[in-house]
């Protein structure tokens, strides 16, 4: 059998069982046909590069699939007349990924450094040094 990642992305609207429930049909049609679904990662509500049928964001869903070709042309089939399915795409690999996708650890990192900062913004004074007290605008007129 061959190996694949099969990619979607779900409309922004739909509730994260209802993405769920998308990835679990998906994996019950591969496994209907002989396949085994070997790892499934939810990437979460991301934004889009641009819009797609008037979404500007999406929940991504990945899954690494070890299974013959007829098995993958039926969960394409199966995932294009979805209609809360905007995007899809399956590429065909040499080996699958052990560990979690660049994905899931780009956003470990990211909520890693988060934490180390003590909150969600950023530092907005770097190395700039104190300009004084501020003046008012009859000072500067006089």
């Amino acid at each position: 059998m061959a190996l694949y990642e099969h990619t979607f992305l779900a409309r922004q609207d739909l509730a994260q069982a209802q993405v769920d429930a998308l990835a679990e049909a998906a994996t019950k049609i591969v496994e209907g046909m002989g396949g085994k679904v070997v790892k499934t990662e939810t990437w979460g509500l991301r934004s889009l590069a641009y819009r797609i049928a008037k979404n500007r964001k999406a929940h991504y869903v990945m899954l690494e699939i070890d299974a013959p070709g007829a098995v993958v042309a039926e969960l394409e089939r199966q995932t294009q007349i979805n209609e809360d399915v905007i995007r899809y795409m399956t590429v065909k690999v040499d080996e699958l990924e052990q560990g979690p996708t660049v994905m899931m650890r780009k956003q470990e990192r990211d909520r890693e450094r988060r934490s180390e900062r003590g909150g969600d913004r950023p530092d907005r004074g770097g190395d700039r040094p104190d300009r004084g007290p501020r003046r008012d605008a009859q000072e500067e007129a006089a």
